[in-house]
């Protein structure tokens, strides 16, 4: 019973993980580009390495690793492309009013270097497979890669939802190729053929595999394509997509450094500017008065300082200070009681030509 449970959970695990952390990896700002770089590479040669070191191998593990290297090697390929490096030969946005025939030359051009790759990858996975008894690396990748296709052509015609929220800011361009209206007539034909195609895949599950081996590998790669015909649904339905990889999800450092240098200038300012409240008693503020006032008010919202601590040698110093004070006052209104009063005098009223 578990080589018919624990495939299926392991391939969606892995279908959900290695999406966020590429998106994760992506979302890197600049300086980490030797970080990014070195570890696309990794993934892309480590992974190559292990399908041909898994490709003799029939065992169940075996079959795990070659299903798991095979996502590695796309997800090296998805790294150079989400973070600009390899698009094509024109990566800009769509222009104005292209359409039909035009707009598609310009989506080819847009992306054509990142096709030719993944062409690359898939016959090098090929060539380390050939007349090999594991072949769950190839059929894996052929999958990812018929399924993104129509995908791509999905977006390229117009679904309802395209969540191109998704996307970093380094390729924010191939939003412009994206439709957003109702489906075409090839999103129908296209989930009908792939969903014919999870059958036959699933079919051979139940009638076919012969031993553990053939039943991890089929069920591993029949739940992959499964997925892959849930996320064209993704395109139907508002289905919580940025919650799925809502923590794989950054702001490219073209739109998220300019903000936090004017935070961080902001900040300085009014570090280094004293906040003066203006004495305005009873009379109504004037215009210049008012805006300083209510910058004030702001500035006392936003930095909410805490209060510093007292010792109790500062609080006992301090009460002496008031009873001081109080003494103080007290004395000088009790002087001020017995000082004798100045009587002033009327004066008499003189006249003047008739006049006080």
């Amino acid at each position: 019973m578990a080589s018919y449970v624990v495939p299926p959970i392991y391939a969606a695990f892995i279908w959900w993980f290695s999406t966020g952390a590429v998106l994760l990896l992506v979302g890197l700002s600049s300086r980490f580009d030797p970080l990014r770089i070195s570890a696309a590479i990794l993934l892309f040669g480590g992974a190559l390495f292990g399908i041909g070191v898994t490709a003799g191998d029939t065992t169940v593990t075996a079959a795990y690793a070659a299903f798991t290297f095979a996502i590695l090697v796309w997800g090296a390929q998805e790294i150079a492309f989400l973070a600009g490096w390899i698009t094509g030969p024109r990566p800009e946005p769509c222009p104005d009013g292209a359409k039909g025939w035009r707009r598609l030359s310009f989506a080819l051009q847009a992306i054509l270097y990142h096709e030719l790759a993944l062409i690359a990858s898939g016959l090098a996975i090929l060539a380390l497979t050939w007349q090999n008894d594991n072949q769950v690396a190839i059929w894996t990748f052929v999958a990812l890669w018929v399924l993104r296709q129509s995908a791509k052509i999905n977006l390229f015609l117009g679904v309802p939802v395209t969540n191109d929220e998704l996307m970093p800011d380094t390729v924010k361009f191939l939003k412009t190729f994206f439709a957003r209206r109702s489906v075409s007539v090839f999103f129908p034909v296209s989930v009908t053929l792939a969903t014919a195609v999870l059958v036959v895949l699933v079919q051979r599950i139940v009638e076919v595999a012969a031993n553990p081996f053939e039943v991890a590998s089929w069920a591993l790669i029949s739940t992959l394509f499964a997925l892959g015909v849930l996320e064209h649904w993704f395109m139907l339905l508002p289905l919580p997509a940025m919650t799925l990889w809502g923590w794989g999800v950054r702001s490219s450092p073209l739109s998220n450094e300019p903000a936090a240098q004017t935070a961080a200038s902001r900040n300085a300012a009014t570090a280094s500017t004293p906040c003066m409240v203006p004495q305005l008693g009873n009379a109504p503020p004037t215009l210049p008065e008012a805006k300083a006032l209510s910058q004030v008010v702001e500035l006392a919202v936003v930095r909410n300082d805490p209060k510093p601590s007292r010792s109790a040698a500062a609080c006992a110093r301090q009460r002496l200070e008031d009873e001081f004070r109080q003494t103080f006052l007290e004395k000088n209104r009790r002087a001020d009681l017995t000082t004798p009063r100045l009587n002033v005098g009327v004066e008499s009223v003189t006249n003047f030509n008739g006049r006080s």
